[in-house]
């Protein structure tokens, strides 16, 4: 009687959708080939989609395989010297006088996977959603156009190093290319725009330079005539900061997002200061260096190195009397000899746009963005103990880059020869100007994504040094711009 019972049940269901079909006026064979039908058409849109955009999905999936090497052969990550702040700001939160917490918060949603794997992995899919996010932007080019324009980010040898760095700037990239994208939709929301502001306050958050990019897409907005909008979007990117930077008033009592802005401004002023001509007063000439501005080292080591100046001061180099002594320096360098500054930043920004990838600004750092042939020691500069020993938490083992053939030598030899060289980004951003005063078109949007890029290029090497991990992130921007144009030219025709 019991399994007569258990039979029945089973049967029950069975028999309960034959009844359903039945009184739908379908019967079971219907059923099954309406889903036959209903697979087929998916199959077909799939194969069709598939084959419109096959070049993208092939360079995509060449491009995660390239990321898949770099986790296989490169375990779990690799360090930088900064990376060791961004780990003692995990587990001891509070602001940092140099850097900003977002890409510690960054590691921190990430802590539970108890992996620098974990952290790499993420930043690896940001790259390629950055590509898939050019790609769909610039969605009514030409196939063969928007496929171009990711290739530096889907193949560079350099970005997926970047992206495999324990460092800010893929995550920065990721947050500035997600507003831009979003800045430039054909219809702007409230939510859109509040979406905007809030990827800006991220991006500020996680490196200072994204400051000027507030007012940029603010600016893109009022000329789109959304003026309530450019409310909602200054609002959302600016509550954030405003609520980071009384955090760090209430740490320091010091107004700001960190407290080196006159110290880097500083050390950038080196490269030209003269004391002869800008005749300091004396509690500024402590700071001038006697040697001849071609003679002196490069401009980072006037923060590091413990033989300059400010660093020989009292105190900690990025006090509030010292950052304050070094601003005021600064400032007196650039309107005592503005020329000598403009000339110094367009001589760093130089550098960008070379054929070649000269060391610079020395060796050490030079090697960090090269994929290592052999297990890398910590960090060498600005040795922090308690960064190692709280990275070793956050691991739960030791913290040693593992270098793993073949796989790394396979990217190594790619590293050789797939890079985009600078004369290339030169030509990138030259052309949409020059495209838009040859063939005159009322379109605009081209210019959120090259202003942006511009900006990202031109900001550090006017405030702080040319570094080559801060043009990648400009990388992406400046590809979009030369889509976006082309888009324009193209739909004319």
């Amino acid at each position: 009687m019991a399994r007569a019972s258990e039979k029945a049940t089973a049967q029950a269901p069975e028999e309960a959708a034959d009844r359903a079909q039945e009184e739908s006026g379908l019967g079971r064979p219907a059923a099954k080939a309406a889903a036959a039908v209903l697979s087929r058409a998916t199959n077909i849109a799939v194969r069709a989609a598939a084959k419109q955009h096959r070049w993208f999905v092939g360079l995509f999936a060449a491009g995660a395989v390239l990321r898949l090497l770099a986790m296989l052969g490169f375990r779990p990550a690799l360090w930088f010297p900064d990376s060791y702040t961004y780990i003692v700001t995990v587990f001891r939160p509070r602001p940092d006088l140099v850097r900003p917490a977002g890409y510690s918060m960054f590691l921190k949603l990430l802590e539970p996977f108890g992996s620098f794997a974990a952290v790499t992995a993420v930043q690896h899919l940001m790259g390629l959603a950055v590509a898939v996010m050019i790609y769909l932007a610039a969605r009514r080019a030409r196939p063969w156009i928007r496929t171009l324009a990711t290739v530096p980010v889907l193949l560079d040898a350099y970005q997926i190093e970047l992206e495999h760095l324990l460092v800010s700037d893929t995550l920065f990239m990721f947050l500035v290319t997600a507003a831009v994208v979003l800045a430039i939709r054909d219809r702007m929301t409230w939510r859109t725009a509040t979406a905007v502001g809030l990827l800006l306050a991220a991006a500020t958050l996680t490196r200072t330079i994204g400051q000027p990019l507030v007012v940029l897409l603010a600016c893109w907005f009022l000329i789109r005539r959304q003026l309530a909008l450019t409310g909602v979007l200054l609002a959302a990117a600016l509550v954030p900061v405003m609520a980071y930077m009384g955090w760090f008033y209430a740490t320091y009592d010091r107004v700001g997002l960190v407290g080196a802005n006159g110290v880097f401004l500083y050390a950038r002023t080196q490269s030209f200061a003269d004391c002869q001509k800008m005749d300091p007063p004396p509690d500024l000439r402590v700071l001038c260096d006697p040697r001849p501005p071609d003679r002196r080292p490069p401009s980072q080591e006037y923060v590091w190195s413990q033989d300059t100046p400010l660093v020989r001061l009292p105190g900690i180099t990025f006090s509030r009397a010292n950052d304050a002594l070094a601003g005021r320096f600064a400032l007196l360098a650039i309107g005592s000899q503005p020329l000598d500054y403009a000339a110094s930043i367009a001589s760093e920004l130089a550098r960008t746009f070379t054929w070649g990838r000269p060391v610079y600004p020395d060796q050490e750092i030079y090697d960090y963005y090269e994929f290592p042939s052999r297990e890398p020691g910590p960090p060498g500069r600005h040795a922090a103990q308690l960064g190692a020993q709280l990275a070793e938490r956050y691991e739960g083992g030791p913290i040693a880059t593992r270098v793993v053939e073949p796989y790394a030598g396979w990217l190594r030899a790619y590293q050789d020869v797939a890079r985009l060289p600078g004369i290339v980004l030169l030509v990138v951003l030259l052309v949409p100007p020059a495209l838009s005063v040859i063939r005159r078109r009322p379109e605009l949007e081209w210019l959120v994504p090259w202003s942006t890029a511009v900006a990202l290029l031109v900001v550090p090497a006017a405030v702080a040094e040319f570094d080559y991990r801060y043009v990648l992130p400009a990388v992406p921007l400046a590809c979009l711009a030369l889509a976006l144009r082309s888009r324009s030219d193209l739909a004319k025709q």
